[in-house]
């Protein structure tokens, strides 16, 4: 493909382009569990569990107390870890991937740059990449990959992935739940104020932990080998979770236990000059996943790609007073969504930028957990107090925390007065963000696959004015709708496609509407060039109660014949009938096969009872 041979010669271009002034080239080993946040480990948390393996990697090192995965889910985090880049600059961050992507201009995986140097590279086991990967990454990637596979006296860089603690650990049936209920009867446990006080989940908050206990104990395992081969006193160890983790309303979700996750880095005696921190010590240093393959790079003494995003927070030169982290999340599977967040300090900032899309829109692989299962269940019986129902209702544009005051986000305080300097002042780091990269989101997946994939910056780049554009427009929904609405009425009306497309969703984004708006909107349903465009507006008119969006939305998605773009009308189809009470019903035989075959709309036709 046209777009891997762009790959490889950027690759070679700035590998051969990359100075290697190697003075100094410790070992370097990534310890990795999946699927856990701060917040289940006692060394981070008041609540969480005693993990003695981890626990002693701080003995000769550092604890990192604001450390952040850049998105909530595997193969988004795993992307920005193994560029250095922000995943919306690049498209690489839709879980799962509909098709890979090449790395952004001048930036190859940041292993190859190690393997030039003259490192041994293995990976045991996870990649979960959606670029391009290219054959310079690593000398060995696969269960068995080891650092004994390397030459005497050559340096490493080692990444050890756990799954011990991954999401799936929680899919457990009914049997397994009642036995344990049964046997964990007089066990105390925490359960965050957000989700249901039940036996369910006190439950699956004491099988994670058990999990997490079970993942210290290999984290030993991988240490005792490290002891046995002498490398452990001279190496870099990092241990760190590829994300938030697994409990309801974390994994998939920019919420702090979706985010914030735990770092200790074990610090070699011989190259403790590299470390500005004192060696035993924690720091609210920020650190991010986009920072983390820079840093290895700037230990290993190599120079780092002037195209990265990332910055090194260990070695020579390193930042070591950044108190700021960016976040985002799209897609995860089947079911669509685009927020970004920004911490700074003790202040998170949330852009809904489709407010109506309810966090608890359902998700096949979340609600194979009991507990998502039952939180819904207890949504529709009316069993649950206003911040617990919260998951499962539309959102605010924006949302403003004091997470250090309230760590699991129930209090919002945007539309408090006190804090109105704080919101403006993050709202502007939110904007000056997303236009700089540009990202890339302000267009449709489907239609950045179609027309962008090829070489994702470049096109970012080339229409850069244009996202501009549409960010200014989604930014509308910060003033009065009565002060907007005219101005909303010419971006309907405009020839631009993604102009109108923003439009709709702005306009769709205030609980008050327009006559003279909704007349637009009515027309765009009916007659706009862009499939899309006349869902949105269909949807906007069933969010409103204008009129039922039903037929509208049957005629695009049996029109469509690309797959992504279908999943994308089927999101609104979900969002309609669980959130908003519209049947939609849709003929399995007017889909064209495209659709049919496409994996993720599978999982809203099974879910929709739609065919076979």
């Amino acid at each position: 493909m046209k777009y891997t041979r762009i790959f490889l010669l950027g690759a070679l271009i700035t590998l051969s382009a990359c100075k290697s002034q190697v003075v100094e080239q410790p070992n370097i080993i990534w310890i990795v569990s999946e699927d856990n946040s701060k917040h289940y480990l006692k060394m981070f948390d008041e609540h969480g569990i005693e993990t003695p393996n981890i626990e002693s990697l701080a003995e000769n090192g550092v604890v990192f107390d604001r450390a952040f995965s850049n998105a909530a889910v595997c193969s988004a985090a795993r992307s920005t870890l193994i560029s250095s880049s922000y995943g919306p600059r690049a498209a690489s961050h839709y879980h799962r991937r509909i098709q890979e992507v090449p790395l952004p201009n001048d930036v190859a995986m940041f292993p190859a740059y190690l393997k030039q140097a003259g490192y041994y590279t293995a990976n045991n086991a996870k990649e979960d990449y959606n670029f391009v990967k290219g054959d310079t990454v690593w000398d060995m990637s696969s269960k068995k990959a080891t650092w004994r596979g390397r030459k005497e006296n050559q340096p490493f860089f080692y990444v050890y992935n756990i799954g011990t603690t991954h999401e799936g650990r929680l899919h457990f049936d009914e049997e397994v739940l009642n036995k344990g209920i049964e046997e964990n009867k007089n066990t105390e446990v925490f359960i965050q104020p957000n989700h249901p006080q039940t036996e369910t989940f006190k439950y699956t908050n004491i099988h994670y932990r058990k999990k997490i206990v079970e993942m210290d104990t290999e984290v030993g395992d991988i240490l005792e080998k490290l002891k046995e081969d002498g490398l452990y006193k001279d190496a870099f160890i990092f241990y760190y979770g590829d994300h938030g983790g697994v409990l309801p309303d974390s994994k998939g979700y920019l919420t702090e236990t979706g985010l914030h996750v735990p770092l200790v880095v074990h610090v070699p005696e011989k190259y403790k000059h590299l470390v500005n921190q004192k060696i035993g010590s924690r720091t609210n240093q920020f650190v991010s996943f986009v920072d983390f393959g820079a840093t290895v790079l700037n230990l290993a003494g190599i120079e780092i790609p002037k195209a990265m995003d990332g910055k090194p927070f260990l070695g020579k030169n390193a930042v070591t007073d950044n108190d700021i982290t960016y976040s985002y999340a799209d897609r995860f599977d089947e079911k669509y969504d685009m927020v970004r967040a920004v911490r700074k300090g003790k202040y998170k900032y949330v852009r809904n930028y489709m407010p109506f899309n309810f966090d608890g829109l359902m998700n096949e692989y979340r609600y194979k957990q009991l507990a998502y299962k039952e939180w819904a269940q207890l949504y529709k019986d009316n069993k649950l107090n206003k911040i617990q129902s919260q998951f499962f209702e539309s959102k605010q544009p924006e949302a403003l925390y004091n997470v250090e005051e309230d760590p699991f986000e129930t209090n919002n305080l945007a539309g408090n007065k006190e804090y109105i300097e704080t919101l403006n002042n993050m709202r502007n780091k939110m904007t000056t963000w997303v236009k700089s990269m540009p990202d890339l989101s302000f267009y449709p997946e489907y239609y950045l696959i179609n027309n962008a994939f090829e070489n994702p910056v470049e096109f970012g780049q080339t229409n850069k004015a244009n996202i501009e554009k549409y960010i200014d427009i989604s930014n509308l929904v910060y003033k009065d709708f009565n002060d907007v609405k005219n101005e909303l009425e010419q971006h309907l009306k405009s020839s631009d496609t993604w102009e109108r497309y923003w439009g709709i969703i702005i306009s769709g984004s205030y609980k008050n509407s327009d006559k003279n708006l909704n007349a637009i909107i009515a027309d765009i349903a009916n007659n706009d060039d862009e499939l899309i465009n006349r869902v949105r507006a269909a949807e906007y008119l069933g969010l409103k109660g204008i009129k039922n969006p039903a037929e509208v939305i049957q005629e695009a998605v049996y029109k469509s014949n690309d797959g992504a773009e279908a999943l994308l009308i089927f999101n609104t189809i979900v969002l309609l009938q669980d959130g908003y009470n519209y049947k939609i019903d849709i003929d399995f035989d007017k889909l064209s096969e495209v659709v049919k075959n496409d994996k993720q709309v599978q999982r809203r036709l099974e879910y929709l009872k739609i065919g076979k």
